[in-house]
């Protein structure tokens, strides 16, 4: 038996070189695509090329007598490690009449990811930091393209410096707010104006199924060609005006980081073990002890700048501070029926989405069961 028990191992090895070998040819095959679609200017990422494969794959699976949802898992897993091969390749510049494109902030975190993308599309570009304004007037005078990607305490001082800028020049943002950056920027440049927030921050392997949120400013028709070409980079573009993201990002970002800023900070004071923590969480409680340790992994001037960016941000998390005064209020008078009220009408809130967020978790929790696995019998 022990001799059997060797023998399928080994086959099984073998089986994994196989699989090793067919992962690399599918990368070559991607690489090859890459450069198809750079020259004929296809989008990295194709949704409707990408849900057709994967519903073909999964029937094919099932006929096969192996799990749908493992074949799913397996290709997700690649065709995100193919999006990165195929950026390798470059892009089609989609507007070759432009003359040069400005990023002030371009050797930052988030703008060196830019200035990779338009070089990589052919653009001319410069990079602009706090030691370059003695030269400003010679860099930004043929600009076609400027964006301002600096810290949100020093959006409006930067912007209220580029009032000369040519007339065609598109002026834009990487703000994670948009009001203020918006109305700064059509007060000192009458040329096309457009405000952007990449939904996602430095650290990105590929622009594949990226959000980039889009604000307009003015003369948005002016601006088709930007708009085109982070398509063409694999991003997903979200049109919506200024005063509606701030408010949604004042619950996207600035209330979320608040919670989880307090969490770490109040572990912190408690002085608690984090590796025993770690040791005895099941996957979600160690999914949410990462997103917290994430945070902290981090600038902190750029969470400050998120949260005191607007005296709403405040106004939001007093009320979420009185509704945990209420919660614990409820739970001092031990009324639990009061607790499965609220719960039941937060869940009536969610509605579908807490059937579909329940699914959706449950792949990821999977994953970190993995991930921890792994850890512990290294």
């Amino acid at each position: 038996m022990p001799n059997r028990l060797t023998e399928l191992r080994e086959q099984i090895d073998e089986v994994d070189k196989e699989l090793i070998e067919v992962f690399a040819k599918r990368l070559a095959l991607v690489k090859e695509v890459g450069k198809v679609k750079s020259e004929i200017g296809t989008p990295v990422y194709v949704p409707e090329r990408e849900i057709a494969l994967l519903t073909k794959r999964r029937q094919e699976a099932a006929i096969k007598g192996v799990s749908p949802d493992l074949v799913e898992d397996v290709l997700r897993r690649i065709m995100r490690e193919s999006y990165g091969a195929e950026d390798g390749a470059g892009f089609k510049c989609i507007n070759p009449k432009v003359r040069k494109i400005v990023i002030i902030g371009g050797r930052g975190g988030m703008g060196r990811i830019f200035v990779k993308l338009f070089t990589q599309s052919g653009y001319q570009v410069a990079s602009m930091g706090s030691r370059d304004w003695d030269s400003a007037p010679e860099i930004l005078k043929d600009a076609s393209l400027v964006i301002v990607c600096v810290p949100i305490d020093k959006t409006q001082l930067v912007i209220g410096k580029l009032n000369n800028l040519p007339k065609d020049c598109i002026l834009a943002d990487f703000t994670s707010t948009k009001s203020m950056p918006l109305e700064e920027m059509l007060k000192v440049h009458q040329g096309p104006v457009v405000g952007l927030h990449p939904m996602f921050g430095p650290d990105i392997s590929t622009m594949a199924k990226q959000l980039v949120i889009w604000t307009v400013g003015r003369d948005d028709d002016a601006c088709t060609w930007l708009y085109n070409q982070i398509e063409l980079w694999g991003a997903r573009i979200y049109r919506v005006n200024a005063k509606d993201h701030d408010d949604a990002m004042s619950y996207i970002q600035a209330l979320r980081h608040f919670t989880t800023y307090c969490y770490g900070v109040f572990l912190a004071h408690e002085n608690k073990d984090l590796e025993i923590l770690m040791d005895l969480s099941s996957p979600i409680y160690r999914m949410e002890l990462m997103m917290v340790g994430r945070l902290f992994a981090q600038d902190p001037s750029l969470y400050a700048d998120i949260i005191l960016s607007s005296a709403k941000n405040l106004d939001l998390i007093e009320r979420y501070h009185q509704e945990i005064v209420d919660v614990i209020k409820m739970l001092k008078e031990n009324d639990r029926d009061g607790f499965i009220e609220e719960f039941k009408n937060a869940r009536a809130y969610f509605g579908e989405y807490a059937e579909i967020f329940l699914k959706e978790s449950k792949g990821l929790l999977a994953k970190m069961h993995d991930a921890k696995g792994s850890k512990i019998n290294c």
